[in-house]
């Protein structure tokens, strides 16, 4: 007999195996959970001042519901950051304040906007907004003093996120030297630094984006409705799909065109594509993320189009 403890509706639930008789063989999917949760739980108790990295984006959301059950039956004991590149997906940012609420935590916000009108950034000649991120990242950290921030980096994103250890130390500009990087052997987790230094923890390394959209479905997880199929103006720049808005308007050979989509990752509204899909739900995009041979950032990301190494350049400047 198991006994189910469950803390209300939106929050995980715990079994409690009443017997040896009860305990069931660990699925991949339990194992990179609890895995999950140990990295989470030995970095808060680790560090002093840690943060957690929230977009909105499904990621970060399997990421905060993790450290919900790390934590559960208390509330999460760390605030959340989100760095608004002002070009926003609106159902995104609604659903942050949301989740946020409903976790019964704190949100920092850092606003690109903020930065531009004060001219300490420009307007890329691009449009896109992702890379003006990183100073408003690295000066959110230093101004609320976060020795470790938590993000939802997984190894089969990218080639750069590939090389990143599960606690990966940034120096005292911010910056990312991939051959600084300490060795992790077995689950023992080095957090040393020297103030100034602070360290980016990803307890999503292990996964993948399948994983992710396999534990979403397992838990009933709540995601921004984007990443459903839903019907949208758009038009086809560069090989992708964007979406018509205030941020992305069509050129003059352009043609808009209603299309039934959803999206794989929602970043910058200006720089990430959509994908033609009828996958309504979490078991539908289970299986056609299970026969995808292309990886979410480089099929639906045009900042990562601008070189092979482009998300590692940004990397070692202060980037996610």
């Amino acid at each position: 007999m198991t006994t189910e403890i469950s803390p209300g509706r939106g929050g995980p639930a715990v079994a409690l195996a009443e017997s040896d008789a009860d305990v069931r063989t660990l699925t991949d999917l339990d194992i990179l959970e609890s895995e999950s949760i140990h990295i989470i739980r030995e970095v808060v108790a680790e560090f002093d001042r840690p943060a957690m990295l929230f977009s909105g984006g499904k990621d970060s959301v399997v990421m905060a519901h993790l450290a919900a059950k790390a934590f559960f039956p208390g509330r999460v004991p760390f605030p959340l950051v989100h760095i608004d590149t002002g070009h926003n997906f609106p159902e995104v940012l609604e659903f942050r304040d949301r989740a946020v609420e409903r976790l019964g935590t704190q949100l920092v916000v850092g606003s690109v906007q903020e930065y531009i009108d004060r001219g300490e950034l420009e307007e890329r000649a691009d449009g896109t907004r992702n890379p003006l991120q990183t100073v408003p990242l690295l000066d959110t950290i230093a101004s609320n003093r976060f020795d470790v921030v938590f993000g939802g980096g997984r190894r089969d994103e990218d080639k750069a996120r590939a090389k990143e250890r599960v606690l990966s130390l940034r120096d005292d500009f911010g910056q990312w030297d991939p051959r600084s990087q300490r060795p992790e052997l077995w689950n023992l987790y080095n957090g040393r630094h020297t103030p100034g230094q602070h360290v980016r923890a990803f307890p999503l390394s292990n996964w993948t984006e399948l994983d992710v959209w396999r534990y979403i479905e397992r838990e009933n997880i709540e995601i921004p409705s984007l990443y459903y199929a839903h019907e949208r103006d758009t038009f086809l720049r560069d090989g992708m799909i964007r979406a018509v808005g205030t941020v992305s308007v069509p050129g003059p050979d352009e043609t808009v065109e209603r299309r039934v989509v959803r999206y794989r990752t929602v970043g910058d509204m200006s720089c990430t594509g959509a994908v033609e899909s009828s996958a309504a739900d979490a078991s539908q995009v289970v299986q056609e993320v299970a026969v995808s041979t292309l990886t979410e950032r480089g099929a639906t990301r045009a900042d990562d189009r601008i070189s092979e190494a482009a998300m590692e350049d940004r990397k070692k400047d202060g980037y996610f």
